[in-house]
């Protein structure tokens, strides 16, 4: 049986494809490897009304009745640009938000998170920034490009998820699903806002979870709906949340019912960090 070639238009479109994959890839992982980015985490500390010293760090903590309050002393913080000595007060911080202020050797993210005030200072020297050698993903492959119908909810649902860190809640607005196909298996995904205007994002896990990639959850952005409602999930874009690298990290988990019943081998797998074995046998 004699088998055509692929044609020259074919072959170029798959390396259009694979190397418009690298270069989000590349761009994805320097990012990540930001000297402030979450790699750079060294800690996570929770504010309590009762004030305490966080080691490495500048100043006396806690909640006050507005937000955090630090005590400086004679020590500083960079806050918007200037030097900052003495008592400071942050003010209410809207939760999933927070402020990155500087201190010697480093910065420090005063945030809240599932109704408490946090720190978390960030080096960039901390070992797991500076020993990162990238994260291992499945080849890009056509086939994970899958076309979607949007179908918005009369209106937003909120939706209660569960987090990396035991205990903690995080309440977010659903404004819709996406419907989509694999192999002939009817699929759905609980959609949340985007980072940009219009587009979406989803949180899920799959048969792969647990095996080849992080079990805890993926993620995975989505562009605005067309005018008839049809998006583009690139599978081949699923991402890890920052809590598959650090244990400093309050992600989201999927709500229960993004738990998707087939095995996307697409994206990102496990990173090197939670390989109990050696990476090279799993990569």
């Amino acid at each position: 049986m004699s088998i055509d070639a692929p044609s020259s238009t074919a072959t170029d479109s798959r390396r259009e494809f694979d190397e418009t994959w690298q270069q989000w890839h590349r761009r994805h992982e320097e990012a990540r490897a930001d000297p402030h980015g979450f790699l750079a985490v060294t800690g996570l500390h929770w504010l309590t009304p009762a004030p305490q010293r966080i080691p490495g760090v500048p100043g006396e903590w806690h909640t006050g009745d507005g937000g955090p309050v630090v005590s400086l002393g004679d020590e500083e913080l960079v806050v918007d640009g200037r030097q900052v000595r003495g008592r400071h007060e942050f003010g209410s911080i809207a939760e999933r938000a927070g402020v990155t202020v500087g201190f010697d050797g480093g910065v420090l993210e005063v945030a809240r998170r599932g109704g408490h005030d946090i720190l978390r200072p960030r080096r960039p020297d901390h070992p797991l920034r500076v020993d990162y050698r990238g994260t291992p993903t499945y080849p890009p492959q056509l086939g994970w490009v899958v076309t979607g119908r949007y179908v918005a909810f009369d209106s937003p649902r909120s939706t209660t998820v569960g987090a990396a860190v035991e205990g903690l809640t995080h309440v977010y607005d659903a404004p819709g699903q996406i419907e989509f196909a694999v192999d002939g298996v009817p699929l759905r995904l609980t959609a949340f806002n985007g980072v940009t205007p219009g587009s979406l994002s989803v949180l899920f896990t799959d048969a792969t979870s647990g095996v080849t990639t992080y079990a805890a959850n993926r993620s995975l952005s989505v562009g605005p709906p067309d005018e008839q409602g049809r998006v583009t999930l690139d599978f081949n874009r699923a991402t890890n949340l920052p809590c598959a690298y650090t244990d400093f990290a309050t992600c989201p988990l999927p709500p229960a019912e993004n738990r998707l019943p087939i095995a996307v081998e697409a994206g990102e797998k496990i990173p090197y960090e939670r390989l109990a074995d050696d990476p090279a046998d799993r990569a």
